[in-house]
């Protein structure tokens, strides 16, 4: 399984960016996958930022983002999505994207917890 990230760059304060992350599976494969967003900030530990279930609810979003980021998913194009508005500067970090297949009322929140791991995309934002 492949998870290619894409759609980081470097942006300023308050603008807005939509990255995304497509698997290499089956329509099918993808619709029974959890997938989550985490972000490695320079100098901290990976974090976890928000994820989305196979119904397509999410998960609470990480409290420093929450009200500006929005996961979604595209079953049909295989893809998860992670709009980020009024990004701010301590937004900067590897955005990563993971999936596993899971059961319906299940949705991982923890590292651990994922099989599948994109290459990360980098968005830097400007003050």
């Amino acid at each position: 399984v492949q998870l290619q990230a894409s759609g980081g760059g470097s942006v300023e304060a308050g603008d807005s960016l939509r990255i995304s992350c497509a698997a290499s599976v089956t329509m099918y494969t993808f619709s029974r996958y959890s997938l989550g967003w985490f972000r490695r900030a320079p100098g901290k530990e990976r974090e976890f930022v928000v994820a989305i279930g196979r119904s397509g609810g999410s998960t609470p979003y990480v409290e420093s983002v929450k009200g500006r980021f929005t996961i979604s998913r595209d079953n049909a194009k295989k893809t998860v999505y992670l709009q980020m508005n009024n990004l701010k500067p301590e937004d900067t970090a590897v955005y990563y994207c993971a999936a596993k297949s899971t059961i319906l009322t299940h949705t991982p929140t923890r590292e651990d917890e994922y099989d599948y791991w994109g290459q990360g995309t980098q968005v830097t934002v400007s003050s």
